[in-house]
C-alpha cells in the first residue's frame, strides 16, 4: 500500500516516460503489471488535476499536421520533440495545452475546431469534392482539409462572396437550422429595373414553384440593384424570386452570415481564420435580432 500511495503521487512525473513499458515483452509479467499501475495512476492523477492529454500522433492527426503514419515516420526520423526533447514513440500522451509539440520544425497549435471565413470567388461548388467542378476546400491548405472543414452552408457555383467553413458540426447544425433564423445580406444586381411595387411584392413573401417565402428586407441602391436580406436558404432561391416578377439574377454576392461580414481586405479565392470575436459571437445562441439590428445601421 505505501509503494502504490508513493507512485499514485509520484506517477504525474513518469507520465511521458513510462509509455514505453508496454513494448518490452521480455520484462516480466510482474514489472509490466508494475508498469500499467503507474501509467493508470498517472492517468488518474491528470483527471484529478484537469490535465487533458491525446497520444501524439492523435494530436497531430485532429490538428490537420500529419497521419498517424507519417508521425511514426517522423519520429523514427528524429523530426518530433516535445518540450524541446527528441520522442520516439508517436502513442506518448501529451498535454494538449502545455505541452509544446514540434513538428519537423513547425511547432503545433492543438485546435479541435477551426473556423474560416472565405471570399468564395465564382466558378467553384460549394463542397468538399466534386467529380466535376472544383471546390471551395482547393482554396484552403492542405491542413485544413486534413481536419475536416466543410462549407457551413451552401453557395451557387457563381454567386461570390462570404462563406464560412468550419469542422464544427454542431455549430453548423445551428446555424444552419430553420428555427435559428439566421440572416445574410446579399448585394445582387438585376437586369430589369426594379420597382416600387416589385420590391413590396418580394419584401412580403412570393411562390418560386414549392414554396412561399418568408418575409424579406431590400434596399435598393440604384433601379437594378441593391441589398437584400433573408433568413432562409432554399435552392436557388434569390434568383427563383426574381423570376417569379419577370426579372433574373445578374449578379450575386453574399456580404454577411449571422454577425459574420465580409472582409474587405480579402481578395477573391482568399481567407483567414475567424478572431476569438467572431467566433465567440457565432457561438452566443440567437443572432437574428442583433444581425437585423445592425444591417439598418450600415
Amino acid at each position: 500500500h505505501f509503494f502504490y500511495f508513493f507512485f499514485l503521487f509520484q506517477s504525474h512525473i513518469y507520465c511521458n516516460t513510462t509509455a514505453f513499458l508496454f513494448s518490452f515483452r521480455k520484462f516480466p509479467l510482474t514489472f509490466r503489471r508494475f508498469s500499467c499501475i503507474i501509467i493508470t495512476s498517472s492517468r488518474k492523477w491528470d483527471e484529478r488535476q484537469g490535465v487533458k492529454r491525446l497520444r501524439l500522433d492523435k494530436l497531430l492527426s485532429v490538428c490537420g499536421v500529419a497521419s498517424r503514419t507519417e508521425t511514426a515516420k517522423a519520429c523514427r526520423a528524429g523530426g518530433v520533440t516535445v518540450n524541446g526533447a527528441v520522442v520516439k514513440r508517436p502513442d506518448l500522451q501529451v498535454d494538449e495545452t502545455a505541452d509544446c509539440v514540434v513538428f519537423r520544425g513547425r511547432p503545433v497549435r492543438y485546435r479541435k475546431f477551426v473556423y474560416l471565413l472565405l471570399n468564395k470567388p465564382a466558378g467553384y461548388v460549394s463542397a468538399t469534392e466534386d467529380g466535376r467542378d472544383p471546390v471551395v476546400t482547393d482554396l484552403l491548405p492542405e491542413e485544413y482539409r486534413r481536419m475536416g472543414v466543410s462549407p457551413c452552408g451552401r453557395l451557387d457555383k457563381y454567386t461570390t462572396g462570404l462563406m464560412l467553413l468550419t469542422n464544427n458540426g454542431e455549430l453548423s447544425h445551428f446555424l444552419l437550422a430553420p428555427k435559428s433564423h439566421v440572416t445574410k445580406r446579399y448585394r445582387f444586381a438585376t437586369e430589369l429595373p426594379l420597382t416600387a411595387e416589385i420590391v413590396c411584392a418580394l419584401e412580403a413573401g412570393v411562390n418560386i414553384g414549392d414554396y412561399v417565402t418568408k418575409p424579406c428586407k431590400i434596399t435598393l441602391e440604384s433601379p437594378d440593384c441593391g441589398v437584400i436580406a433573408i433568413t432562409e436558404g432554399k435552392y436557388h432561391q434569390i434568383k427563383r424570386m426574381m423570376e417569379t416578377v419577370g426579372n433574373r439574377i445578374a449578379a450575386l454576392e453574399r456580404i454577411s452570415f449571422g454577425p459574420l461580414r465580409l472582409d474587405a481586405s480579402l481578395a477573391r479565392g482568399e481567407w483567414r481564420e475567424l478572431t476569438e470575436e467572431e467566433i465567440a459571437l457565432l457561438q452566443s445562441g440567437p443572432i437574428t435580432q442583433k444581425t437585423e439590428k445592425e444591417s439598418q445601421n450600415t
